[in-house]
């Protein structure tokens, strides 16, 4: 935050285990992931909806979903709140998302949806999609929370077309030392309450290292809550 009170808003140019495997289910039967308890799977979506529903949030997504066309894969699908916000550009969606609360949640959303949604996977490191499948794939608060987000930026690369682009919006590490320092110290606290969702993860950093060239990002603090929780990243990387 500047001295006068302002936030700040810096712009610049271009380990943890692999999720459980999903179980395999057949048409009908509920869907879960081994190792998702009561909690992550029927409290956490709930929180989610909650949180990342806000009416500030709203501009964001709008921005980020803006330049969406063609075949869409999202990562981190929860209840459906990106749907709102899909251009006329974009031909279809395919949703990944491993909580069934957060589909069901989303029921009301993809059906009044112009743009077809359909949810095709459990596990963002895992896609069960071929090389080359998609034009544009779409995370927003997503890569906090998932165990190996190195791998799913890397199977996101992966089913992107050459040239494909990445849009994104992720909270993760603070520009500002002060504000580190806190993310570091509540960090466990979060991932215990939050469902795994880190404070503290570099973005641009993990999104670079997984093979993506940055066209644009910019980080800042969003509106509506503590620093400490608020430090944004938003951009378009390009598959190469």
């Amino acid at each position: 935050m500047s001295s006068d009170g302002r936030h700040r808003r810096v712009r610049s140019g271009p380990g943890p285990p692999a999720a459980p495997k999903p179980r395999r289910q057949s048409p009908g039967q509920h869907v879960t992931v081994d190792g998702m308890g009561l909690y992550d799977d029927h409290v956490v979506p709930r929180l989610v909806e909650l949180c990342c529903g806000a009416k500030y949030h709203e501009p964001l997504r709008a921005q980020v979903c803006a330049g969406l066309h063609g075949k869409v894969v999202e990562i981190g699908f929860g209840s459906g709140l990106n749907v709102p916000f899909y251009p006329a550009a974009v031909e279809s969606v395919s949703a990944v998302e491993p909580a069934d609360l957060g589909w069901r949640l989303a029921a009301e959303r993809v059906a009044a949806s112009r743009v077809p949604v359909e949810r095709s996977g459990l596990d963002g490191q895992r896609l069960p999609f071929p090389d080359n499948s998609f034009d544009c794939a779409l995370s927003t608060w997503t890569l906090c929370t998932i165990p190996d987000a190195g791998a799913a930026l890397a199977e996101v690369r992966r089913v992107l077309k050459p040239g494909g682009t990445l849009h994104f919006i992720e909270h993760g590490l603070a520009p500002d030392h002060s504000v580190q320092v806190w993310q570091n110290r509540l960090n466990p606290v979060q991932k215990t309450i939050a469902g795994g969702c880190h404070l503290n993860r570099r973005i641009r950093v993990m999104i670079e290292a997984a093979g993506f060239e940055l066209r644009e990002v910019e980080q800042f603090y969003g509106e509506g809550s503590p620093r400490v929780f608020g430090a944004q990243t938003q951009g378009v990387a390009v598959a190469n």
